[in-house]
C-alpha cells in the first residue's frame, strides 16, 4: 500500500572486509599457541572439516543446480507396511484417517502386491485425487494394470519398483515390466513410475558418498537398458523419483540431497537431457531404519527430527517420517499421530515451506556438497569401471559391509555416540516390550547401527528377569559374529584410562558370541559357527540331515541340559583378566 513505511535496508559499510587469510591470523592468536589443527572435525567420512568458512571458499565451487520450488511444495507421507497374504483394509483405513488429521498422502510399502485390494483402496481413497505411493518387489506390472482397470482418470503418486537394487531375480524380465509400466503411465504427469531405492543403502550403513555414488549406478542402468522403439530415454528420465533415507548427521544429510540433485543433471547430461530434465527430479526422503534404537526409544523422536528438517532443507519433496517404536511394536494411534505430526509443526509453525532452497550459500553447507559430489561421483565412476550395476553387486554390498563393520566398531568403543544405547544409558530402563519375544522374532531389524549393543543388553536383561524368578531353566542368546571385540572394547571403554591401558585380551576370530544365562549365573561366550549349528540342533531336537534349519537367536531348555550340551560342544568362556563375567555384565548395563 502506498502508506506503508519502506523498510530501510541493513548495511555494514562501516565494517571493512575481512579475508580468510586475516580470519586465520587471529584464530592463530587467540590459541595462543596451539595448533589450529586441532579445530578441525574429520568426520567418518573422510572429510575435514575447517572450524569456519568464508566468503572466499565459495569461489571454486560448482554452482549448484537451481529447481523449481521443491523446497517449499514438500509433502507429509505416512507409510503403512502391508504384510504376506494381507487385503490392505486396515491399513487403508488407518490410511483414510490419516488424511482427514493432517496427511497429504499415503506410502503402501506391499510385501504381497497381488493380494492388495485395489478396489477396496479405489473406494476409500480415490486414485484420481489422492497422492499415493507403492513399493512393490514382484508383480508390479500386474499391480499397475489393476490399479489403472479401477477406470480412474489418472493417478497421482508413485511407484517404487526397483529390481536393480533389490536384487530381484530373473532382471531381464523384470526390466520388460517396468518399460511396459513406464509406457501405460506415460500419459500421467502426476505419477512418477519409477523410484530408485536409494534408501537401500542408507539403512545398511553406507556412508554419504556410497549411497549418493550406489543410486546414481543404479539409475545408469536404467537409463542404458529401458529405452527401446517404444520408450524413449528422455520418458525413462521423466519416470524418475528417488527415494532417500536420512540419518541424523544434519548438515551432512542436508548437503547429501543438494549433491544428489548437482549429480543428477551431471548424470542426465552424459546422455544428452537437457538441464530441465534433471531439474525435475523428486526426491521422497525417508526417516531412517540404520539410525532407529530400541534402547531409550524416545530418543527416537528426537532422530527423526532432525532427519526430516534436513530433508525439507535440502530439497526433499516428501518426507515420511516413521514411529518412534516402529522396531519393537506394530502401528498405534500414539506413535503414529507424533510423527504424523512432526512434519505439519516444521510446515505450520517453523515455516520452513516458505523459502525455497534456504541453505543455497552457506559457506559451509556448499562446501560439504561440493566434496560429497565429486567424492559421490568417483564412487559411481568406480562402479561402472567394475561393470556398473548388476555386475558389481557383490563389490557394492561387500563395501557396506565394511563401513557398517567399521561403525559397529566405532560404537563399541565410543568414538561414534548412539544416545541412550551406548552413552548416556538409563540404567532403569523398564521395556515396553517382550525382550524375549523381540530376540525370537523373524521381524527384528539386525541390520542397524544399535544392534549388537541392543542385544547384548536385551539378552541381560533376560538374565537379570530370569534369576529374580530364579526357575531352574537356562537360556543361550546369539550375540552374533565379530561381537567379542565389540563387547571387549565396550567393556574396556568403562574402565579408568590406566587400566583399560593395562587390560589385554584376545579371543578367535570368525567365532561367534553367546550369552549362557542360568538362574544363577550369566556367563559371556564364545564358539564356532558349527559349534553353535550342532549345539542348536540338539536343543531343538533337529536331525543332523534336516538341510534347512537355521539357529534361532534364542535358545532355552531345562538347566541340565543346556550344561550339558555347552560342555559337549566346547563353547569357551569369555574372560577379561581381573573381571569376572558378571562384573563385564553389570557395567554394560550401567549397573556399576
Amino acid at each position: 500500500m502506498a502508506d506503508t513505511p519502506r523498510s530501510t535496508p541493513v548495511s555494514f559499510s562501516e565494517f571493512d572486509s575481512i579475508s580468510t587469510a586475516a580470519w586465520q591470523e587471529r584464530i592463530s592468536r587467540d590459541l595462543k599457541g596451539a595448533d589450529p589443527a586441532t579445530l578441525e572435525w574429520h568426520t567418518n567420512e573422510g572429510f575435514t572439516v575447517q572450524p569456519f568458512y568464508h566468503r572466499e571458499a565459495l569461489a571454486d565451487l560448482t554452482p549448484a543446480v537451481v529447481t523449481t520450488d521443491a523446497a517449499r511444495a514438500w509433502l507429509n507421507i505416512p507409510t503403512y507396511a502391508v504384510g504376506a497374504a494381507d487385503k490392505g483394509h486396515k491399513a487403508i483405513d488407518l490410511a483414510a484417517d490419516a488424511l482427514s488429521r493432517g496427511a497429504d498422502g499415503i506410502y503402501f510399502d506391499l510385501v504381497d502386491a497381488p493380494a492388495f485390494d485395489v478396489n477396496y483402496l479405489h473406494e476409500k481413497l480415490p486414485l484420481a485425487t489422492t497422492y499415493l505411493g507403492f513399493s512393490v518387489r514382484l508383480g508390479a506390472l500386474a499391480f499397475v494394470e489393476r490399479l489403472l482397470a479401477t477406470g480412474t482418470a489418472g493417478l497421482r503418486g508413485f511407484l517404487r519398483f526397483d529390481p536393480v537394487t533389490d536384487h530381484t531375480p530373473d532382471l531381464p524380465q523384470q526390466l520388460a515390466s517396468l518399460r511396459k509400466i513406464i509406457s501405460l503411465t506415460r500419459h500421467l504427469p502426476e505419477f512418477r513410475a519409477l523410484t530408485l531405492n536409494g534408501a537401500f543403502f542408507a539403512n545398511r550403513g553406507g556412508t554419504i558418498t556410497q549411497q549418493i555414488g550406489f543410486t546414481l549406478a543404479a539409475a545408469a542402468t536404467y537409463l542404458e537398458q529401458l529405452p527401446s522403439e517404444d520408450v524413449s530415454v528422455a520418458e525413462v528420465a521423466a519416470a524418475f523419483q528417488v527415494q532417500v533415507a536420512l540419518n541424523p548427521n544434519y548438515f551432512f544429510e542436508i548437503a547429501k540431497l543438494r549433491a544428489l540433485r548437482r549429480l543428477w543433471a551431471t548424470l542426465l547430461h552424459t546422455y544428452g537431457l537437457p538441464p530441465e530434465a534433471a531439474a525435475a527430479l523428486r526426491l521422497f526422503a525417508v526417516t531412517s531404519t540404520w539410525s532407529q534404537t530400541t534402547l531409550d526409544p524416545h530418543t527416537n523422536l528426537l532422530r527423526v527430527t532432525t532427519e526430516t528438517m534436513a530433508a525439507v532443507l535440502g530439497g526433499a519433496n516428501a518426507v515420511s517420517v516413521a514411529p518412534f517404536d516402529q522396531l519393537y511394536q506394530s502401528p498405534n494411534e500414539f506413535s503414529s499421530r507424533l510423527a504424523r505430526n512432526l512434519p505439519i509443526i516444521l510446515r505450520e509453525e517453523s515455516g520452513l515451506n516458505r523459502v525455497a532452497d534456504p541453505a543455497a550459500g552457506s559457506y559451509y553447507l556448499e562446501t560439504i556438497t561440493d566434496q560429497l559430489a565429486r567424492e559421490a561421483w568417483a564412487t559411481f565412476q568406480r562402479v561402472e569401471a567394475a561393470g556398473g550395476l548388476p555386475s558389481a553387486i557383490g563389490m557394492v554390498l561387500q563395501e557396506l559391509h565394511t563401513v557398517a563393520q567399521s561403525q559397529f566398531q566405532r560404537i563399541a568403543a565410543g568414538e561414534q555416540v548412539i544416545v541412550g544405547t551406548n552413552r548416556f544409558q538409563n540404567p532403569q530402563e523398564h521395556f515396553d516390550y517382550n525382550p524375549k519375544r523381540l530376540l525370537r522374532s523373524k521381524e527384528f531389524d539386525s541390520t542397524r547401527a544399535a544392534y549388537p549393543s541392543e542385544v547384548l543388553r536385551l539378552a541381560t536383561a533376560l538374565h537379570f528377569q530370569r534369576r529374580e524368578k530364579k526357575r531352574r531353566r537356562a537360556a543361550v542368546v546369539l550375540l552374533g559374529t565379530h561381537t567379542n571385540q565389540l563387547i571387549l572394547e565396550s567393556f574396556l571403554r568403562l574402565l579408568p584410562t590406566q587400566e583399560r591401558l593395562a587390560l589385554k585380551a584376545s579371543h578367535p576370530e570368525g567365532t561367534l558370541s553367546v550369552l549362557f544365562s542360568t538362574p544363577e549365573a550369566a556367563t559371556l561366550m564364545y564358539a564356532t559357527p558349527d559349534q553353535f549349528g550342532h549345539f542348536a540342533r540338539v536343543v531343538c531336537r533337529v536331525p543332523v540331515d534336516e538341510p534347512d534349519f537355521i539357529p534361532p537367536t534364542l535358545l532355552t531348555a531345562d538347566l541340565a541340559t543346556m550344561q550339558e550340551a555347552v560342555s559337549l560342544f566346547g563353547f569357551k568362556e569369555f574372560n577379561v583378566e581381573g573381571y569376572s563375567t558378571e562384573d563385564v555384565l553389570a557395567r554394560l548395563q550401567g549397573r556399576r
